[in-house]
């Protein structure tokens, strides 16, 4: 990679670096206090960062650098609370997810190292990757891109048919046309709102995937003594498992309506093995956070930003010096890794002393409140919508995933 003169700035002036390494610093630990509250979308945190970054006295490589720092550490994080909340009774342990069983056989502090573990993974793979995987997918984005309905309706059909029972497959189908449905009408909604920070996605990504979970939690018996921490899943398959998630974070970073759960679910088909749950962990956090990556790369190549972080980078104006943001990456992959595995541990044991149903309607309360900032009024109704359509694939055994139409559904029909 081509050495920038900032990069020759930096190595000869140490308390610039030291400068930035401070912002990179804030940032982590910014992007460690959002993702340990529930509901709290990655999408929305960084759009809250973009309305804040412009006023933040710095320079703009290190307020870009902070607010990658943060939507990186964010993938990591975020599982601890979706692992420790939400966790049902043992009798739903069918239709819960792959996190949430491993948290009921006793398994939660093994899933929160597969998860860190499929997270720093990914960042150390994407990073060799990006350039070529950038370079390939550059060339084929035109095509991609004017035959993107194709594509995503290939996608829903293989999800649909990847599900065993034809129950399942029927409750795939209702699902994903509830969720379109609900994002035609709602996702181009603008509502006068406290907050303005990302419109609609709070309220439908929270009722669709966190309230059914939580509703079924209430009757549950919380979370339950869990075991050692040692990872059973082996290392080679936790490898290859992680570089598939890095290359399908690719996927995520350049095509709309594809989520890190729908890629996730691709990349076990093609790995080897029984991974089950643990590879499903592993291969969507990995999805996750290499989607941050790949993500600043397809800023450079077809100048678009595709995640929030991406947005609220472009809002400060941060140049794209790529050496010194990767640096920023993996170094905020780091932090991430450490803070998963300390935080996750207390987090989990925390939960478990607590009276479990109590917890569950205090996050749906603080579902309902985000929605509310977020969306206004508005978002209330489409939080309590979008939590029935959530209970969907729940009620007829299939995979949560088949809800992203509420994302590809407005995109096949060119909304």
């Amino acid at each position: 990679m081509e050495v920038t003169p900032a990069v020759v700035e930096f190595a000869a002036d140490p308390s610039l670096s030291l400068r930035l390494l401070a912002w990179i610093a804030a940032g982590a630990v910014l992007g460690c206090c959002s993702g340990l509250v529930p509901g709290l979308h990655a999408n929305n945190f960084a759009l809250l960062l973009a309305g804040v970054a412009p006023s933040v006295p710095g320079p703009p490589l290190f307020v870009g650098c902070a607010m990658l720092a943060a939507g990186v550490v964010h993938t990591f994080v975020n599982v601890v609370p979706a692992m420790a909340l939400g966790v049902p009774d043992a009798e739903m342990a069918v239709t819960a997810l792959p996190a949430h069983r491993l948290v009921l056989e006793g398994r939660g502090y093994e899933a929160l190292r597969l998860s860190a573990l499929g997270s720093l993974l990914a960042v150390l793979a994407a990073i060799p990757l990006a350039l070529p995987i950038t370079w390939g997918v550059t060339a084929a984005y035109p095509t991609i891109r004017d035959n993107l309905a194709l594509v995503l309706a290939a996608v829903v059909v293989a999800l649909v048919a990847s599900e065993y029972t034809w129950r399942a497959r029927v409750g795939a189908i209702c699902s994903f046309v509830l969720a379109a449905v609900l994002g035609v009408l709602t996702l181009d909604l603008s509502p006068d709102a406290p907050l303005e920070a990302g419109g609609m996605l709070a309220p439908l990504f929270a009722g669709l995937f966190g309230a059914p979970v939580l509703i079924d939690a209430i009757r549950g018996s919380g979370v339950p003594p869990q075991d050692d921490t040692a990872v059973t899943m082996s290392r080679p398959l936790v490898g290859t498992t992680a570089l598939a998630g890095a290359v399908a974070g690719a996927v995520v970073g350049y095509i709309p309506g594809i989520s890190a759960a729908i890629a996730a679910v691709a990349v076990l088909v093609f790995v080897p093995g029984q991974s089950g749950d643990r590879g499903y962990v592993v291969a969507t956090s990995g999805v996750d956070t290499a989607n941050t990556i790949f993500a600043l790369f397809a800023l450079v190549a077809i100048g678009q930003p595709r995640t929030g972080v991406m947005v609220a980078f472009e809002t400060v104006g941060a140049p794209l010096e790529i050496p010194i943001l990767l640096a920023g990456v993996v170094l905020a992959g780091v932090f991430g890794f450490v803070v998963v595995i300390v935080v996750g541990d207390a987090y989990l044991d925390l939960v478990g002393r607590l009276a479990y149903w109590k917890i569950s309607v205090a996050v749906l309360t603080l579902l309902l409140v985000l929605s509310y900032l977020f969306t206004g009024p508005v978002g209330i109704v489409v939080f309590a919508v979008a939590a029935a359509i959530g209970m969907v694939p729940v009620r007829f055994r299939a995979r949560r995933v088949h809800l992203m139409g509420v994302l590809i559904g407005p995109i096949l029909i060119g909304f």
